[in-house]
């Protein structure tokens, strides 16, 4: 089998995944090329395991002062360079096009009526799940960037609906919990409105990831650049994370037992309806807004965090892939096979944790 796996490049989420799903598909006897879009191909990085990967423009959403443009997302894309890319693409040698909200595979797969598998967090709002506010634009835009003929969409819990738990990325290794060490990643965020927001916390030290950041430290504020190993090697010790909105990080976050507060990311649908989720299902704090209060009311807060264990997401997912059944009885028996698998305990210091407790049964 033969299988093109597209990749969106804005942020990191949908990297962080597909970095999981090479390996899953390594020694599975089946031939993977990657194509990944969505920022400059200088821009990637840590990009070992995807071999000699292609790369295209595709299209992307811009974003300004911590919110998404649309004049901005709408003049900045080439849509004529976009169909180009489309229609050169030759997609004839695949049996599956796999699609992680990339659209240059999806719909170069979609017009040419080959098996196109969406997977990702946005074939989650195909059902009803926690949604902000129902804003159709927004749906459209979910289904129809980078269409699919089997949508496959993971949340952190099924909702009911065949949906799969989170597919993380992460260090095998316990996590550790050094106090008051704070992760901050906010990339759509002002970085110096960031800084002076949190330079005041003297009693904790922030280490804050931003895009073309410098690596410097200024008193209790450790700025870095965007960096697969040092972004990981901090997410696994630190105390607690303050982000965005995005799927994927709240998901490492709640594997690691780690607190979250997030501020969603303005105008942008998905990630509101993320920061309700986080907190109908007590997963995390939210702020609508940079908030100094609502800061250091969460720095100040005590309540153990959730640690979600999950199972082999990615395993489970290949395999399923390479059988070829892609009926909707079968990914549902999939959705139940791995939520069954998925344990909740709480966080707490120098206490052993409570009893697991399956998502499959109380979500």
């Amino acid at each position: 089998m033969r299988i093109l796996y597209g990749v969106q490049g804005t942020g990191n989420g949908h990297l962080s995944r597909a970095r999981a799903m090479a390996r899953a598909f390594a020694g599975r006897g089946v031939t993977v090329d990657y194509l990944f879009s969505g920022r400059p191909r200088a821009g990637f990085f840590a990009m070992g395991c995807f071999g000699d990967f292609q790369w295209r423009r595709g299209l992307t959403f811009v974003s300004e002062a911590g919110r998404v443009s649309y004049l901005k997302t709408v003049l900045g894309n080439d849509y004529p360079a976009f169909l180009r890319d489309v229609r050169a693409l030759d997609v004839a040698p695949y049996d599956i096009i796999l699609s992680d909200f990339e659209p240059v595979t999806a719909w170069a797969g979609w017009l040419r009526r080959k098996v196109v598998v969406s997977l990702g967090h946005q074939p989650a709002f195909d059902y009803r799940v926690p949604m902000d506010r129902r804003d159709l634009r927004a749906l459209a835009v979910m289904r129809l960037f980078a269409p699919g003929t089997v949508r496959i969409g993971m949340h952190w819990a099924p909702f009911g609906a065949p949906l799969l738990p989170p597919l993380v990325d992460l260090d095998p290794a316990p996590p550790r919990r050094r106090r008051g060490k704070i992760l901050v990643y906010l990339p759509f965020e002002d970085p110096g409105a960031v800084s002076a927001l949190l330079r005041p916390f003297l009693a904790h030290e922030f280490f804050v990831y931003a895009p073309g950041s410098e690596y410097r430290d200024e008193g209790n504020l450790h700025l870095r650049p965007t960096s697969l190993e040092g972004f990981r090697r901090d997410l696994a010790d630190c105390d607690g994370v303050i982000g965005n909105a995005g799927f994927e990080l709240a998901s490492e976050c709640l594997a690691l037992g780690k607190r979250l507060l997030v501020k969603p990311q303005g105008r942008q649908m998905e990630q509101a309806s993320n920061a309700l989720a986080l907190h109908q299902l007590g997963y995390g704090a939210c702020m609508e807004r940079l908030d100094a209060r609502r800061i250091g009311d969460w720095l100040d807060s005590g309540s153990p965090p959730p640690r979600l264990h999950f199972p082999d997401v990615a395993g489970a997912l290949v395999d399923w892939l390479l059988a070829g059944d892609y009926r909707g009885h079968a990914l549902s028996a999939l959705s139940d096979r791995l939520w069954n698998g998925v344990r909740l305990e709480r966080v707490a210091e120098s206490v052993s944790p409570a009893p697991a407790q399956s998502l499959a049964l109380t979500a």
